[in-house]
């Protein structure tokens, strides 16, 4: 063994040292951590920067750790702790999704935001008072510092580049490097520990806060990220695909007509095709379709238009959209404000620069199953593909089932909200939406 490779082994054994010690302390003091500690592999890398999650291994460069520590007792500690929680929360499988500076950041002062709030001698850190302070104003705009909440702020009204490279300089810890990685590939063949396990292991821990009982003041952050981190994902285009109906459109159908044939008829006996082709063809495309918004007292506003927007955006795409088509939009409280008819994309700008938000009152969804039915009688629609009705869900809910498909689209997750009826679907708009994603 060479002096190199034996001074490389004893600083890797110093640091390993230190992340024991850290490793072990988090453990004592936070058991509903130990399953996800398990899970946790160090690994060793001169070569890295800093520190990072890789596939479930925190991969660290053992001499950069040893220099931060002898500035910091705390960094190991704190080290360990941060990327845990990026692991927890399940922040790497989101990032595909997101614009990735703040992304990262968002998930970096979520963590932190906990760590802070955790109150554990073990992780401080110099620049914590600092931290606290603009985590302090920063929560004056964002109740819940979660890290979609927080990502949304930064997406939806923005910081300038200087106000995003100070919170960078304050909150960042580590790499995610790892973590573009695993988005490029989707699931690669190094993650150590699947998606799957890790959402069983979130759902441990969080059982395990309900009646953690020791420090419980430390825990609210924990217990909401840990929250939004198993919330039920909903991808809107996906489940608008399945209000198409089959139609028609003009043109030749590629799987019967065989082009070899017609042009063989052409030359050889001049403007003689041996075979006509076929006229029309069959696609999927939403022809008819309802929109219902909930204008009473707690759906208004921007987010009303910003769902209306985003339901146009995926219905007018050409791969989903008849050229011909019959759209309504009904604004109902408790009863019918309007019903305007879109038939066309100037109709629909017309409708967004003009058209007022009506109602405000009481809650009833039965007036306007009772309405499209009744246009449903006088002809109004051929073939209806669905409905799809933007509320809080704090409403009487139709007690028949209609003859088209329901969707029931709501802004957020509500434990209160009364259960659906068994034929009606559900969707949960508020990444969508309020993050800006498609």
């Amino acid at each position: 063994m060479d002096i190199n490779q034996s001074h490389t082994e004893q600083i890797r054994e110093y640091a390993a040292q230190v992340m024991n010690l850290a490793r072990d302390s988090i453990m004592v003091r936070f058991r509903f951590f130990d399953s996800a500690i398990a899970r946790i592999r160090v690994e060793w890398n001169e070569a890295a920067a800093g520190a990072g999650l890789h596939g479930g291994r925190l991969v660290i460069n053992p001499v950069w750790l040893l220099k931060r520590y002898m500035e910091e007792p705390g960094i190991a500690a704190r080290l360990y702790l941060h990327c845990l929680l990026h692991l927890v929360f399940l922040h790497q499988f989101q990032y595909e999704k997101l614009q990735s500076r703040y992304w990262d950041l968002a998930c970096d002062i979520a963590v932190e935001n906990i760590i802070l709030e955790m109150h554990f001698p073990s992780a401080e850190l110099r620049e914590d008072s600092d931290k606290r302070e603009r985590l302090r104003v920063l929560s004056q705009r964002i109740p819940v510092l979660t890290a979609d909440r927080i990502y949304r702020e930064f997406t939806v009204n923005g910081f300038s580049d200087k106000i995003c490279r100070e919170y960078e300089r304050l909150f960042i810890l580590d790499s995610h490097e790892g973590w573009r990685t695993t988005a490029e590939r989707g699931q690669p063949e190094e993650m150590i520990v699947s998606e799957e396990d890790l959402r069983k292991i979130t759902r441990r821990i969080r059982a395990e806060l309900k009646s953690f009982s020791q420090n419980k003041s430390g825990s609210e952050s924990l217990e909401k990220n840990v929250d939004s981190a198993l919330k039920e994902r909903y991808n809107y285009r996906e489940i608008l695909q399945n209000f198409m109906v089959t139609g028609e459109e003009m043109g030749v159908s590629e799987d019967e007509f065989d082009y070899v044939y017609y042009t063989y008829g052409l030359s050889a006996y001049g403007n003689m095709p041996l075979v006509e082709p076929l006229e029309y063809r069959e696609h999927k495309k939403i022809r008819e379709f309802v929109i219902a918004i909930d204008t009473s007292a707690s759906c208004r506003g921007e987010v009303v238009r910003q769902f209306i927007r985003q339901t146009w955006r995926i219905m007018k795409d050409s791969e989903s959209f008849f050229q011909k088509i019959n759209v309504h939009i009904i604004q109902c409280d408790a009863e019918i404000r309007s019903d305007v008819r879109i038939s066309s994309q100037e109709d629909f700008d017309d409708f967004m620069e003009h058209g007022q938000i009506r109602g405000f009152g009481s809650t009833d969804f039965r007036p306007v199953f009772e309405y499209v039915d009744a246009l449903m009688e006088k002809g109004e629609f051929e073939n209806l593909a669905g409905l799809i009705y933007f509320t809080d869900g704090y409403g009487v809910y139709p007690e028949r089932m209609p003859d088209y498909d329901v969707i029931f689209a709501f802004l957020n997750e509500d434990e209160n909200r009364l259960p659906l009826p068994p034929w009606a679907g559900k969707v949960v708009l508020e990444d969508e939406l309020l993050l800006g994603q498609e």
